[in-house]
């Protein structure tokens, strides 16, 4: 074995004292500035995904502990070190103001629907609100919280779309798996409206095509 291929081989088999592993992910948290992912912070420590995710937990749980100026945030397999939200207001007495895009209840509206059926298409998003959603769906890439994830497979390839990390960081959740259940209450009510919006529309096109619409299966489409 060349000489060099021995050093990295040792170096990637160093490990460290456990006494230093919280040292270790806070120095690398803090230097990279955004997400740093499970395996980098593995390669890191020199030890497995399970046990610097442990690591990363822990220190997590510390800052928050302490009530520090800084916060450990998870996001998706991954952990970010960033501001504490309640000590914005003083940051931005010494430093420019962030920008802060305020949602429209139509982007709100738009941003809800891809996050609970993504990946979606522009098209399935349209027949769920029943407008056109190019502006919305274009202002959400714009503010990051919303990107291109692939095609579907069928005529015009259209764009299938889904939510970003920085959705998971605005909105203060670790994954898409945490998003709430919607009430069930709340989705018969939807799904009363929505019916009662495409009843005309689906009795016209009924009319038009001799009877051949099906609008159960419209409905099921929308899954509410």
């Amino acid at each position: 074995m060349a000489k060099e291929e021995y050093i990295k081989e040792a170096e990637s088999q160093k490990r460290y004292p456990k006494k230093k592993w919280e040292a270790i992910v806070e120095a690398v948290l803090f230097t990279m500035g955004q997400s740093v992912e499970l395996r980098q912070l593995a390669a890191a420590l020199g030890e497995s995904e399970e046990v610097a995710g442990q690591v990363a937990e822990q220190l997590k749980k510390r800052y928050d502990r302490e009530k520090r100026g800084l916060q450990i945030i998870e996001l998706d397999k991954s952990y970010q070190m960033c501001t504490r939200v309640e000590y914005y207001e003083n940051l931005i007495q010494v430093a420019a103001a962030p920008k802060k895009h305020a949602l429209t209840d139509v982007a709100l509206e738009t941003l809800s629907i891809i996050a609970y059926k993504q990946p979606v298409t522009k098209l399935e998003i349209e027949k769920i609100r029943g407008v056109k959603s190019d502006h919305a769906v274009n202002r959400l890439i714009e503010y990051n919280l919303v990107h291109e994830v692939g095609r579907l497979d069928a005529p015009g390839r259209p764009a299938l779309f889904a939510t970003t990390e920085e959705f998971l960081r605005r909105f203060g959740i670790g994954s898409t798996d945490s998003l709430p259940a919607m009430d069930p209450v709340q989705a018969e009510e939807i799904r009363s409206q929505v019916e009662e919006e495409l009843k005309l529309t689906m009795e016209e096109m009924e009319q038009e095509e001799g009877g051949g619409s099906d609008r159960e299966s419209v409905m099921k489409d929308l899954n509410v």
